[in-house]
């Protein structure tokens, strides 16, 4: 390939990447962030027919994996080549990927999209990657098949949850997860809902973490609810309040155990 051809070539996917200014830089002047970039862009200026990146963007700020992954699905949506895309991380696979695959070890536990596999997990692996942060062990008190429901208590505390209905029977083991932020907090019994399971817990702490409040609520066993600082500071809550849990039916997850 001409030099002159071989130049545009790469000046044009630096530009793509924003880092066309990086052009005479050494790779000892270089950020982690910037030699990221690069070594994407490396791998993109020879028009590869097929790619697999695996983690490319750890150990970068939230801004910088951003920027990266914005530019990458640019690149891709011009291109349209397959990309195999290996990662831990929820956010990229729901920003880059078409299709999850979920392995663990030897062992396909999922497949599908990203929503069918990350916001509704059918095993416990893929709950805690799909940052699920309330597994609860529990057992099946009653089935109401025409309603496509049924009722769990929850081991430990008096909780009784209604979930959706899965093929187990009366009496069984089940495992349910939740996700902290589907979980809703009122500071007196909500009425007129169509939310199902609706109880009374204590707070026992209140964290701030960036933009989000950690409240870990209990009531036998603990959960964790996240909430936005302005709901905290507006519903007055404070550690020892008792206050109510409001979760949806259908945000219940019913996930097998880590060594089904």
């Amino acid at each position: 390939m001409p030099a002159a051809v071989r130049r545009d070539r790469t000046i044009t996917i630096l530009e793509s990447f924003r880092i066309a200014n990086l052009l005479d830089r050494k790779p000892n002047d270089l950020s982690g962030g910037e030699r990221q970039r690069v070594a994407l862009a490396r791998s993109l200026v020879t028009d590869p027919v097929v790619l697999l990146l695996d983690e490319p963007l750890t150990a970068l700020d939230a801004l910088t994996k951003s920027n990266i992954i914005e530019d990458l699905r640019a690149w891709n949506s011009s291109h349209e080549i397959p990309i195999i895309y290996v990662t831990h991380a929820v956010r990229e696979a729901f920003a880059l990927g078409e299709r999850v695959v979920v392995l663990d070890r030897d062992r396909v536990l999922a497949r599908g999209t990203p929503q069918e596999v990350l916001d509704a997990p059918r095993h416990e692996i893929v709950a805690n990657l799909a940052e699920f942060e309330n597994i609860f062990d529990a057992t099946v008190e009653s089935v109401s098949e025409p309603d496509g429901t049924m009722n769990c208590h929850l081991d430990g505390s008096e909780v009784v949850l209604e979930v959706p209905l899965v093929a187990v029977k009366v009496h069984e083991s089940i495992r349910v997860a939740i996700r902290a932020g589907d979980i809703m907090v009122a500071t007196n019994r909500p009425v007129g809902l169509s939310a199902r399971n609706i109880f009374k817990v204590r707070l026992v702490s209140l964290q701030r973490e960036a933009v989000a409040m950690i409240v870990v609520a209990e009531t036998g066993v603990n959960f964790e609810v996240h909430l936005t600082p302005t709901a905290c500071r507006e519903l007055n809550l404070g550690r020892g309040n008792e206050v109510w849990l409001v979760i949806k039916t259908y945000s219940c997850h019913l996930v097998s155990q880590e060594d089904a």
